[in-house]
């Protein structure tokens, strides 16, 4: 809760009964003075219980770095910028605010205090000792604050009798998703990330379950058409069937939350050992809903299979091609599809996220079924010329035509999966984290004229800043539309009245800035015959702007109409300079203006950007280090949690391969047998099983690949919207190589036993 002035106490007694954590504080700026030197600071004011999250983190005067609580009275924490500016150090004294505070320590981070954007110096002091020196009396501009931490629902709930009450004037309720919002695209690229690397997981153990179930569909038949022979009733039967799954299934969702809770628990307890304010046990609901999905998966891919089984007719005993009769009950084989799409659905949280996976796999399928009654059809004209051993893998091939084309399409449904993960998943990590390179501006300067711009540049080039661009800056007010004034405009909505009512910032450019693209109309250029505007998107939605508009702006004691001459979509997570309204130059360069510039300037540097502070007095310097610090912390945090799911999606990828191989196996020892009584040799059937094994996978692998790419993309250009994103092309031509070989290299290590086995035991067998 933040308000302009001290927050009732009868509120923070409200979160305390509620069973909330909670912290008192206030921002505000001040003068700090050392002698003859004197320092603008961004102070925050707080009590003892600071931070309720994350650490603070702090480097005291020997050097040692440690995890610190608000400052107690008479203390004071200055960052880097502070202690430069004011020239002292740990140990010295300052006066803010009329009062003597040692400085305690250098601040090194913060986990909620102060802004992402840093316009001045930070300090960290004690609120008894802010109250105490007048810095919080009445008149001052602070703002007051109240943190609250705790469970989930009694946050919740605390919340709710907030917003049902009346707050005290000027007081904001502020959620961690608001203070986030600079950070939306970087949070919402880690969310599609994660859903994605967890949907591809969840449908490739889908898979899996789906060609399990039907192999002990098939093995089981027999036994079914004998208990239907001896009365035994249809729904009993798939009863029973029913039963067995449920008696593997829960007590496997038992253990498989058991093993999770006890593993999280433990990190639990190792990181409560680092960090404070870390909740002992960990909430139990995530752990339910996993194994929740998790049978889900296995209900919706696993009973289609179970429940036509329970149809195989008793004349089945006698005549096994009975067993294969198609039945009525084989519509339940859209219940896999239904739940995948639903899966797909519910996990992603993005309609745009469901329909790239879903369209993907739904492509891949048919291609897969496509290419392999190609292949089968080649097959039949082939075989009878070709080398023996490839002969036999074409007619094994051509006789299983439907396991044929489920092994292929299940191959390649799990290999696309898998290239999604393994390859098409760090490729995008990698692109995002390119487009925060090193060298990315980390400093910002307003308030540059124009008499100082050459000497500015000089500065910045003696201290070793690179990548500095200057754009101009005018600062005016939007007046009328279409000539009608903006207070006679009835906007759709409060959001557009507001942003009208405000100073707008202007710039111009005679090409087109990085981060921009036109979406519609043309880009003015240097010089057009009338002043011109380019609008951004929301502008446009906005203001229900349409090209050929006319905007009128009062820009200083001057005004300026412009038309509307092009729509830019604006990369606003860029870290470049970026505008929502960019005027032409030959109309807008007598403007009264000031020069905004960007620069990245290496860590370390504070003593001589202290200097250029002092020289260019006016200027005020905006520090975002702390923002792409965090936003690269959550990079390879992401890529951390990817590498994790990677492992078990690999794991689920072996189960879908073997799961596939073994969908045929107990034909194939028929076949074994029978072509060992005729003469075959072991090495013939080798080499049989090598060609029938290989061509699988090579119809899987390209599949697969064809299937990543479009999708990679898809998902770089359209979920994530990363600028020219091409997945790698050489890793998944690899990986589609690579495939046929390891399903050629599993299908033969599983005919092993077969090619070794004498025929008649395997004529016994069968």
């Amino acid at each position: 809760m933040s308000a302009p002035a001290p927050l009732p106490d009868a509120m923070l007694r409200s979160a305390q009964a509620d069973g909330l954590t909670a912290t008192r504080g206030a921002a505000f700026r001040s003068v700090a003075f050392v002698g003859e030197h004197s320092q603008l600071l961004d102070v925050l004011a707080t009590d003892g219980v600071y931070p309720l999250r994350g650490t603070l983190e702090v480097r005291e005067a020997d050097g040692r770095d440690r995890v610190a609580h608000g400052p107690p009275r008479g203390q004071v924490f200055l960052d880097h910028r502070a202690l430069v500016g004011l020239g002292v150090r740990p140990g010295q004294t300052i006066q803010i605010g009329g009062r003597d505070l040692v400085v305690a320590a250098e601040l090194l981070r913060q986990p909620d205090g102060g802004e992402l954007f840093a316009l001045a110096p930070r300090a960290l002091m004690n609120l008894d000792d802010a109250n105490d020196a007048g810095l919080l009396s009445v008149g001052s501009r602070a703002r007051h604050r109240l943190l609250v931490s705790g469970p989930a629902a009694a946050v919740a709930a605390w919340r709710g009798d907030l917003e049902g009450s009346d707050l005290p004037a000027g007081a904001e309720l502020i959620t961690p998703e608001k203070m986030q919002e600079r950070m939306r695209t970087a949070f919402d690229r880690a969310s599609a990330f994660l859903r994605l690397t967890a949907l591809l997981s969840a449908l490739l153990a889908g898979v899996a379950i789906a060609l399990a179930a039907a192999r002990y569909a098939r093995r089981k038949a027999g036994e079914v058409a004998l208990l239907r022979a001896l009365g035994t009733p249809r729904r009993r039967v798939a009863a029973l069937l029913v039963t067995t799954l449920a008696a593997l299934a829960l007590p496997a969702a038992a253990l498989g939350m058991a093993i999770a809770l006890g593993l999280a628990q433990g990190a639990w307890y190792f990181a409560r050992q680092l960090f404070d304010n870390i909740p002992t046990t960990l909430p139990l609901g995530p752990a339910f809903a996993a194994a929740a999905m998790g049978l889900a998966v296995l209900a919706g891919f696993a009973l289609p299979p179970l429940v036509r089984l329970a149809e195989v007719p008793p004349v089945a005993v006698f005549r096994e091609s009975m067993q294969r009769r198609v039945r009525r009950f084989d519509v339940l084989y859209l219940v896999p599809l239904v739940t995948a799409v639903l899966l797909v659905w519910v996990q992603s949280d993005s309609a745009k996220l469901a329909g790239i996976l879903a369209a993907t796999l739904a492509g891949v399928a048919v291609v897969a079924a496509l290419l392999s009654a190609l292949l089968l059809v080649i097959a039949r004209r082939v075989a009878p010329g070709a080398h023996p051993a490839l002969r036999l893998g074409l007619a094994a091939l051509a006789r299983r035509r439907g396991l044929s084309l489920v092994q292929a399409t299940a191959l390649s449904l799990g290999l696309c999966a898998l290239l999604l993960l393994a390859v098409v998943a760090p490729s995008l990590l990698e692109g995002w984290r390119r487009e925060l390179p090193a060298d990315t501006p980390n400093w910002f300067a307003l308030n540059l004229q124009d008499d100082q711009r050459e000497a500015f540049t000089k500065a910045l080039g003696d201290m070793g800043a690179s990548r500095t661009n200057m754009m101009p800056l005018a600062v005016g007010k939007l007046t009328a539309i279409n000539g009608k004034p903006i207070d006679s405009i009835a906007f759709a909505n409060d959001d557009a009245k507001d942003s009208a009512d405000r100073q707008l910032r202007l710039s111009w450019a005679a090409e087109l800035p990085p981060s921009n693209q036109v979406v519609e109309g043309t880009w003015a250029g240097p010089s057009p015959s009338q002043a011109e505007v380019s609008v951004d998107t929301s502008w446009r939605d906005r203001y229900q702007l349409k090209i050929g508009d006319t905007l009128s702006f009062e820009v200083g004691e001057g005004t300026l109409d412009a038309k509307v001459s092009s729509v830019r979509k604006v990369d606003w997570s860029s870290f470049r300079v970026n505008f929502f309204l960019m005027l032409d130059p030959a109309h807008a360069d007598q403007l009264p203006h000031t020069w905004l510039t960007s620069f990245y300037l290496p860590r370390g540097r504070g003593d001589q950007l202290a200097k250029v502070s002092r020289d260019f007095g006016n200027l005020s310097l905006i520090d975002v280090d702390a923002l792409l610090d965090r936003v690269r912390e959550i990079v390879d945090r992401v890529s951390g949690a990817v590498r994790w799911v990677l492992g078990f999606s690999l794991l689920a990828g072996a189960l879908v391969l073997a799961a596939a191989l073994a969908a045929s196996a107990q034909e194939r020892r028929k076949e074994a047998a029978l072509l060992r009584t005729l003469g075959a040799t072991r090495a013939q059937l080798r080499a049989a099983a090598a060609c029938e094994f290989a061509l699988l996978g090579l119809v899987a692998g390209l599949t697969a690949a064809l299937g990543a790419l479009g999708a990679g993309l898809w998902l770089g250009n359209a979920v994530f919207r990363i600028e020219n994103f091409v997945p790698p092309l050489w890793p998944l031509i690899g990986a589609a190589a690579l495939a046929a070989f390891v399903v050629m290299a599993i299908g033969l290590f599983g005919t092993r036993k077969v090619v070794r086995t004498s025929p008649m035991a395997l004529l016994r067998e069968g």
